[in-house]
């Protein structure tokens, strides 16, 4: 699965869909519906999936949601034309009785698909086919995306507020005119002014210079609350989502965040998600079945990223793709908002405990590769304990003194863990080399004298049942702060085992 994986992320980079998807989601909101078409490239040797312009685009589906033919309108340039197909280039450049045809002039071709063939013709030219192709698929190299509706109509996310649109366009107009015709008003002047100036700078002598002024022009108020009310009417028309507008209140404290998330993270988004994801996802499935069919026995070595990790590998269809044609695809619980709020939200979720911080990783709006990040992290923590216990055993180096211990081995082990950190080495390796224990040297015995057993005394067959008084250290050590020594003695019994 994972090599397949990494199959699909080839066929998305290659065929340049990270781009192209923006065009396609675009197209899905204003037309309604986006074709993905899959076609083998014989010179790089693997199926490529194009974004189809809507435009001259016509499809018949079954009850099942199969794509049953598909035909494409396009123009092309004469000239283009006859040279890429030179064997039709007279019949091309032709137009019968009307004479020849300019090479910068615009002809019709239809690109025709069924499950048996596909077929480029001219309509212009009495049908005339320029190529055809058998389909060894069995099925229609079509992907269709489409919108929901109610009643089976293709129709796009702007079609519903067109009347609006018309609307505002024509109110925008008036208003238009209305200022223009308040700035070329004509001049009321008194009667004692005779002569009229114009132009800058210009001098109106009068004994009633407050009566010089333009005929005002009273727009009524309620223009602009029609304007306001139509603009209202298309951003619910358009499910216009608030966060782009800036009027957005959120806070991690408060709760707010949820609500921010709701404003942010509109209903469209989703459903244009999911349509485009089951849609793209049949389009790599049409791409198995082509780089199979096509190019089967072929192997190859190709290289993408996945995760934001790059990769190589080696494969050949017919063993790795092998007729599973099968493909799954998700957008994440967290795409499509801004890393902000989907930081927001991660944080949220993950102090209820509704997901883990793997899962976390893995829908984050950003590109990590989860397993190697988690390595990462898992690295540094265990880093900062060996080093929190490094730290601590030299912190015993004070109490070792004060108990008449000899601490010169752990100052020599700290001072080997600094040089090897001097020298590059990583903080595990330094630790190792430091703590590496001596290879213990096997001490020489007399195969005639018996090892002498726990508790026994050199020389003797009886345990040593009692110990003499503590050491002269130990009663040291137990000095008080007021300096009176604790010289008081104990025995120890103990039974051998």
């Amino acid at each position: 699965a994972d090599k397949r994986t990494k199959i699909a992320n080839y066929y998305l980079s290659s065929s340049r869909l990270g781009v192209n998807l923006i065009r396609a989601a675009d197209q899905l909101v204003t037309y309604g519906f986006v074709p993905f078409r899959v076609e083998p490239n014989f010179t790089e040797t693997r199926p490529h999936i194009h974004v189809e312009s809507c435009e001259g685009a016509y499809y018949d589906v079954d009850r099942f949601g199969s794509v049953l033919a598909y035909a494409h309108l396009f123009r092309r340039r004469a000239g283009d034309l006859a040279a890429m197909f030179p064997e039709y280039a007279d019949k091309i450049m032709t137009r019968g009785m009307y004479g020849s045809t300019d090479e910068s002039s615009m002809m019709e071709v239809v690109r025709f698909y069924d499950e048996n063939e596909s077929v480029m013709f001219l309509p212009e030219r009495e049908g005339l086919v320029l190529a055809k192709t058998p389909n060894p698929l069995g099925r229609v190299p079509i992907a269709i995306a489409q919108r929901p509706s109610l009643d089976g109509e293709t129709r796009g996310q702007f079609d519903d507020v067109l009347p609006v649109y018309a609307a505002k366009a024509r109110l925008a107009l008036l208003m238009m005119e209305a200022t223009q015709k308040s700035v070329e008003a004509p001049l009321a002047l008194p009667q004692d002014v005779t002569q009229l100036s114009i132009g800058p700078d210009a001098v109106i002598r009068s004994n009633s210079p407050e009566k010089v002024r333009r005929i005002p022009l009273d727009i009524p108020q309620y223009t602009f609350a029609e304007n306001n009310l139509l603009s209202d009417e298309l951003k619910f028309g358009t499910r216009f989502p608030e966060a782009r507008t800036g009027q957005i209140d959120s806070s991690i404290v408060t709760g707010q965040g949820v609500k921010a998330l709701m404003a942010g993270f509109d209903g469209q988004v989703k459903t244009a998600q999911s349509i485009l994801g089951d849609a793209l996802g049949e389009a790599l499935s049409l791409a198995y079945a082509i780089d199979d069919a096509y190019f089967g026995d072929i192997q190859r070595e190709v290289s993408g990223s996945a995760n934001g990790v790059p990769y190589k590998l080696k494969y050949r269809p017919s063993t790795d793709i092998d007729g599973n044609y099968g493909i799954n695809i998700e957008y994440g619980l967290m795409a499509g908002l801004d890393p902000n709020r989907a930081l927001v939200f991660a944080l949220q979720a993950r102090g209820d405990k509704l997901i883990s911080r793997n899962f976390t990783r893995r829908n984050l709006p950003i590109t990590m590769n989860a397993a190697e990040e988690e390595r990462a992290i898992d690295m540094e923590e265990m880093r900062d304990a060996l080093k929190a216990g490094v730290a601590s055993l030299a912190a015993a180096v004070p109490q070792m003194v004060t108990q008449g211990q000899n601490p010169l081995e752990i100052i020599e082990k700290m001072a080997t863990v600094i040089g090897e950190r001097k020298k590059g080495t990583p903080l595990e390796d330094a630790v190792a080399r430091a703590f590496e224990q001596p290879e213990e040297e096997e001490q020489e015995q007399d195969p005639m004298q018996p090892a002498m057993q726990p508790g026994m005394q050199p020389g003797g067959d009886m345990p040593a049942m009692e110990q003499g008084p503590p050491p002269m250290q130990q009663l040291l050590a137990g000095l008080t702060g007021s300096g009176n020594p604790v010289l008081a003695g104990r025995v120890v019994r103990q039974v051998p085992a």
